[in-house]
């Protein structure tokens, strides 16, 4: 634990978005960590935050979006000098951000391939466009690099390719063109903003496969955001529970697989497809997310949690360590010492249970 090396913190960040309706206020006080070579994923249904933490990580928020308080501590080292570097990504200008961060230092592969692509471009000039804007290499520098880049990320006849224009590729190969130009400027970190969820079921394992590859290869921090916990369960070191603007659980993968405290992560993974349940309707959480153009007054889960208790109603919960662990947290009332115990669903228990002999 000791020799990890963080490279992003995000400390108590909130954000809005002022809307005809009102100000909704989309991220309440996220904690996030990212170490060097690891991966984080953040879960939970749409329309958690998960998206808009990212992108405010990349300095890319809506022209509506503020934000209102917080910081986003991002390290690097100097590729010159090889000093330590850090910096409040939050506090950086424009101009800045396009410079040094985003696609140069910070990369994002998004979830559809067909919006990432310009489908007037080549897809050699698309993938040569940011080493030759941010480091400014040759034509012929960043064409070599290029053929490199897609040779890596197992695009084959990779000098046909490079004349190519995205309509002329498939689902699959577009999304790999994409992680292509995500690591054109060799990124410390790739975000992956649900990278598979165009893409069929067989082509959906083999682009996980190639970010898993590629990290190993470069060393890099990757932040996955999904709702498909199946694809968590293969990628990543670390979860981050996402409910109403708020994580609300965060652990290693077999603390939230295995030994998940929070109410709302016993739904999720209750709502995993299962082939082998005797149910006949897949399990789905009751109610719905709340309006957060209104302000949250308690847990904002509490109207959906059968196990919610009283104080649930009034106060926002703390977030406890569960006993034993120095990585897992939880935000619950739950956890409190003088609260009553309540255990997982019978069922999701044996599921679990069975999920853990199979070694899933």
């Amino acid at each position: 634990m000791a020799d990890r090396e963080r490279i992003l913190k995000i400390r108590d960040l909130n954000i809005s978005f002022k809307t005809d309706n009102g100000n909704v206020k989309a991220i309440r006080g996220v904690n996030l960590d990212l170490y060097k070579g690891e991966t984080i994923a953040i879960v939970g249904e749409s329309g958690s935050g998960k998206s808009v933490t990212t992108k405010a990580i990349m300095g890319i928020l809506a022209s509506n979006g503020t934000i209102d308080s917080g910081t986003i501590d991002y390290v690097w080292y100097d590729e010159y000098t090889g000093e330590r570097q850090e910096r409040d990504i939050v506090q950086m200008s424009e101009r800045e951000l396009q410079k040094e961060i985003r696609g140069r230092k910070i990369a994002m592969v998004f979830q559809d391939p067909m919006t990432s692509l310009n489908p007037t471009m080549t897809i050699g000039r698309q993938v040569m466009e940011p080493m030759m804007y941010h480091y400014k290499k040759s034509k012929q520098e960043a064409y070599q690099k290029a053929l490199e880049l897609l040779e890596l990320v197992g695009i084959t006849d990779a000098e046909k390719r490079m004349k190519n224009y995205p309509h002329q590729l498939s689902g699959g190969m577009r999304q790999r063109i994409v992680i292509a130009i995500a690591l054109s400027c060799d990124p410390y970190v790739l975000i992956c903003d649900e990278p598979t969820t165009a893409l069929d079921v067989t082509i959906q394992a083999k682009i996980l496969e190639l970010i898993q590859e590629i990290q190993k290869k470069k060393n890099l921090s990757v932040i996955y955001i999904t709702h498909d916990l199946g694809v968590v369960a293969k990628v990543a070191d670390y979860v981050n529970v996402m409910y109403a603007g708020k994580i609300v659980e965060t652990g290693t993968i077999n603390e939230i697989f295995y030994d998940p405290r929070h109410p709302y992560t016993w739904g999720l993974l209750s709502a995993m497809p299962d082939l082998d349940t005797d149910d006949d309707e897949l399990y789905t959480i009751p109610g719905t997310p709340p309006n957060l153009i209104y302000e949250v007054k308690g847990d904002a889960f509490a109207p959906r949690n059968k196990y919610a208790l009283n104080i649930d109603l009034r106060l926002d919960p703390p977030t406890y360590y569960v006993p034993g662990s120095k990585t897992h947290k939880v935000s619950s009332w739950l956890m409190h010492e003088n609260a009553p115990k309540v255990e997982m669903p019978e069922a999701l228990r044996r599921r679990l249970d069975k999920m853990k002999k199979e070694g899933v």
